[in-house]
């Protein structure tokens, strides 16, 4: 067994025991390594030391449970939280925000997904599609022969809260800019159900600690913009694009995206000794029948050897 199975074989065990107390000894025994091995590989692997992880696993489910009307202590226990306080206190120290407030807006909050470190060790070759934990992602290299125009909202994402991704807790900001662009959509000029909907995160000069982000809806390079928003462009160019399948837009959208774009960022592109251009675009198509499916557009450069 590889040394990062062994921890995943923990990581599995804790996602089904979190209502549970949960030992070092336990989790060294389900991996098959001494305690202290274990706490050293697991926070090598998961960067995270194992009770933290814990901690933010079971704040991910009971912020889940709080979407139930259940009372809040009843959460908070359930998932090992020894009073409402200590649990208000660690959500809020963690998110930013309280149970209360979580639970009155539903505000979209970044997580702790669970991760898939054979996402991390298993390299695939282009046109080789990747099953993993119900998803499906395939990278492949495609020509943009024409700039593709899209309209939609703008706005300024603080890098602290969102990158890296998976690592980093609180507000969802870019979600919540998809939330306000899905509410004005239907009135943008050149809008159609079937168009492609686009995230794009650009990292120019980030010298103030954000990022822009634009959410918009593909449209004829003819269309007026409409009042208040802004214009877009995917330029033409050879992109590596990773797609992805998931059962639906939920799945697709939260960790289904997240696991992508770390085996995109962290894992593909790097042993391919290659970095891109500073943006990503996500490509989002219409759900069938069949499930939802998106793609992450990137414009591959190759990375010096400094030696």
């Amino acid at each position: 067994m590889h040394a990062w199975e062994a921890i995943q074989q923990a990581v599995d065990y804790i996602e089904t025991h979190t209502s549970e107390d949960i030992s070092i000894e336990q989790l060294a025994d389900t991996a098959g390594l001494s305690p202290y091995y274990f706490q050293r590989l697991f926070r090598r692997l998961i960067k995270r030391t194992v009770f933290e992880y814990i901690k933010l696993r079971r704040l991910a489910q009971a912020t889940e449970a709080l979407k139930d009307n259940r009372r809040i202590l009843d959460v908070a226990i359930e998932y090992g939280f020894s009073s409402h306080a200590n649990f208000t206190r660690m959500f809020k120290e963690t998110y930013g925000i309280t149970p209360e407030e979580y639970r009155s807006n539903m505000i979209p909050l970044n997580q702790m997904n669970k991760p898939d470190l054979q996402l991390t060790y298993t390299l695939i070759d282009e046109n080789v599609p990747l099953i993993t934990d119900g998803i499906v992602i395939e990278i492949t290299r495609k020509k943009l022969d024409k700039v593709e125009v899209y309209h939609g909202l703008t706005a300024q994402i603080p890098i602290s809260e969102q990158l890296p991704v998976g690592e980093a807790t609180g507000v969802d900001n870019p979600y919540l800019l998809w939330e306000q662009f899905h509410k004005i959509k239907t009135k943008i000029n050149g809008y159609s159900s079937d168009g492609i909907e686009l995230g794009s995160s650009t990292f120019g000069n980030s010298d103030n600690g954000t990022f822009t982000y634009f959410v918009g809806i593909a449209v004829d390079d003819t269309t007026p913009l409409s009042d208040g928003l802004t214009s877009w462009e995917l330029p033409a160019s050879e992109y590596i694009v990773c797609s992805i399948e998931a059962e639906n837009k939920i799945e697709l959208v939260t960790f289904a995206l997240d696991k992508a774009m770390n085996y995109l960022f962290s894992t593909w592109l790097p042993k391919h000794n290659l970095a891109t251009q500073p943006f990503s675009a996500e490509k989002y198509y219409k759900v069938t029948e069949e499930g939802a499916s998106m793609e992450i557009w990137v414009i591959p450069t190759t990375i010096k050897n400094s030696h």
